[in-house]
């Protein structure tokens, strides 16, 4: 009884742990006092080489276009990491659409490329994403929805734990003509794997 009774207690701690969102509201993480692009327009961020993303934030406006102005910050990986082996753009998720996706060959996200469409009135993304020798993701979550309502103001960011983006899935309103993100982070691993994971 009692070795069930902490079987199903570790069981909801590790959920528990596991659903904790790193984000901290009150940390101003941005190294930017501007944003990387205009309203309506594309635009392009990459991290320094060795970098991933560490936050993203945005500020939406209703009057130019449901659009968002965008900022981002970056990260060093640790050494044990190693450099980045290889990077590459991943394939574009349409505007107007929900989509999901993560960095393939176990990559990291290390930057963004964004095109409007008035049309739409929404945006199509890339990630740019870089593999660090052969280390594989683990431990990998859904972060709470960012922003939390449709046209807020979106702040994200890691708290530098050991934790990486991977990838993000967004759901779009057409009513309010904007995204909400869950962005995919995982921990990754201190010794090279041979398998990719998804």
């Amino acid at each position: 009884m009692l070795l069930r009774l902490l079987c199903t207690l570790g069981l909801l701690l590790t959920v528990a742990w596991g659903q904790y969102d790193y984000y901290n509201p009150h940390s101003d993480y941005s190294y930017h006092d501007g944003y990387y692009n205009q309203y309506r327009q594309g635009f392009s961020f990459q991290c320094p080489h060795g970098e991933v993303i560490r936050s993203v934030s945005s500020i939406f406006s209703k009057k130019e276009g449901s659009d968002r102005q965008w900022n981002y910050a970056c990260m060093p990986t640790p050494q044990s990491l190693g450099e980045p082996t290889e990077c590459w753009w991943e394939e574009i998720n349409r505007a107007g659409t929900e989509w999901y996706q993560t960095c393939s060959n176990n990559g990291l996200v290390a930057g963004f490329q964004s095109q409007y469409f008035d049309s739409v009135l929404d945006r199509e993304w890339q990630f740019y994403c870089c593999r660090h020798s052969r280390r594989c993701p683990y431990s990998c979550w859904l972060t709470q929805e960012h922003p939390g309502h449709y046209g807020e103001d979106m702040d994200m960011a890691l708290d530098g734990s050991g934790y990486y983006v991977r990838g993000a899935t967004t759901t779009f309103s057409a009513v309010d003509r904007d995204r909400q993100w869950k962005f995919i982070v995982c921990r990754m691993t201190d010794f090279d794997c041979t398998f990719q994971s998804y």
